[in-house]
């Protein structure tokens, strides 16, 4: 261990890391708090390259003590320091509820009770593996993937980065090692896909009358009531918020074109409807074909129909894919719809017509790009019309699955090179 220097106190320790190369720590002197009236020493930092940086810390952190910048140290909790920063975020309702169970079920119940003061980032390297090794009862007794964790991490590099300098010298998750973006691509399943064809089968199904005595195939019966629904859903990827938020007065019917200005995003146990920020300010713009404007046209006459027939009853929000007044239990028909409940009668109509089990709303977007690609379209285009933030992303995302591409590519290389003629 290195000698004290020009009488400062603290002394440079080097710290061994596992599979990268060690970093220097130091802590201050003892030195007396006012905050708790007692003598103590604290970590400066753990993550210095060198013992000179390392030193210079030190040097830094006497001269701020002698000028009285150093934030004294309270016995405040981390996890009352969580809910107080949770409390005053300025962000979209959905990423606080999100921040909000992650803190609650993940965070809280490990390391709540520790002084903020005293959480080090070993601290978070341990919590880090025992969400990734223990059984969680949230998510089916199976432990947190290796994306999950990674979150909790973002969660708490934000708190306890906003607790410096007031509370802490520095942020103990600068220095932790969360699940990497490796890992995380890892772990990442490939999730299931339908061909044009099964795809063409599908919408050829949904908007088949169901035969019953009381359905006379017309627009008001309940058993086409999702099919425009499902088929906006699978002609253009959309999102299942960006779906259920598309409104009357942003469909541009002369040029083909829908604007996504608005999306219906659950918040803990309840929904709302909000404007599209995912996309930044402006509007996001997608085309259509004709033919999907006509099933808009028709969800139009249905959903004119029907508010006819409700009158007083139907609160107009000038959403196209309204809350009908089929098994209506809450709230005035014409608000907008329950996501959950969306997805639930998604769940009951793939397994009646017996597609993956573990086929999503969202899994139409998948489709919908990948056979794009497999078509030959502009990979351009093709982001351009899922709002993805770059064709590179679209690429890197998708472009392993198209086989048929790169066959072809394959045998234009062996003919151009004669590979044929040679067995």
């Amino acid at each position: 261990m290195a000698k004290k220097g020009n009488g400062l106190g603290g002394t440079p320790e080097e710290i061994s890391r596992k599979g990268r190369p060690n970093t220097w720590g130091v802590r201050t002197p003892l030195h007396f708090s006012k905050a708790t009236g007692k003598k103590e020493r604290y970590w400066i930092g753990r993550e210095y390259r060198t013992k000179t940086e390392a030193e210079k810390a030190l040097r830094q952190w006497h001269s701020d003590h002698e000028a009285g910048k150093v934030a004294a140290r309270s016995d405040m909790k981390l996890g009352d320091w969580l809910d107080k920063w949770h409390t005053n975020l300025r962000k979209e309702g959905t990423t606080v509820a999100g921040y909000e169970t992650k803190i609650r079920l993940h965070i809280k119940p490990h390391i709540g009770g520790i002084k903020l003061s005293e959480v080090t980032d070993d601290t978070l390297n341990d919590l880090y593996r025992l969400l990734e090794t223990a059984p969680c009862p949230t998510n089916k007794g199976k432990p947190l993937g290796a994306k999950s964790v990674r979150h909790v991490h973002n969660i708490l590099s934000g708190a306890l980065g906003a607790a410096v300098p007031k509370l802490i010298p520095s942020n103990p998750a600068a220095a932790a090692n969360p699940p990497t973006g490796r890992e995380i691509r890892a772990q990442e399943r490939d999730f299931p896909t339908l061909d044009d064809g099964q795809t063409a089968r599908f919408l050829g199904t949904v908007w088949e009358p169901c035969g019953n005595r009381a359905c006379d195939g017309g627009l008001t019966h309940h058993c086409l009531r999702d099919a425009p629904l499902w088929t906006v859903y699978a002609a253009t990827g959309v999102r299942r918020s960006e779906a259920l938020g598309m409104k009357w007065s942003l469909i541009h019917w002369d040029e083909g074109s829908i604007e996504l200005g608005w999306v219906v995003v659950e918040e803990g146990n309840d929904y709302r409807l909000r404007k599209l920020t995912k996309d930044g300010d402006a509007n996001a713009r997608i085309y259509v074909d004709q033919a999907v404007m006509n099933v808009l046209k028709r969800q139009k006459e249905r959903q004119d129909a029907e508010r006819e027939q409700l009158g007083p009853a139907w609160v107009d929000h000038d959403l196209v894919f309204a809350r009908d007044g089929f098994k209506l239990y809450r709230g005035e028909a014409g608000g907008p719809q329950d996501p959950e409940k969306v997805s639930a009668r998604w769940r009951t109509l793939r397994n009646r017509l017996r597609l993956p089990d573990d086929f999503r709303i969202h899994d139409w977007r998948h489709s919908k790009v990948t056979n794009d690609l497999e078509a030959g379209e502009n990979p351009v285009e093709v982001s351009a019309n899922v709002r993805h933030h770059s064709p590179g992303y679209t690429m890197t995302r998708y472009g392993h699955s198209r086989k048929d591409g790169a066959r072809r590519l394959a045998a234009s290389g062996a003919g151009r090179l004669g590979l044929s003629s040679l067995v």
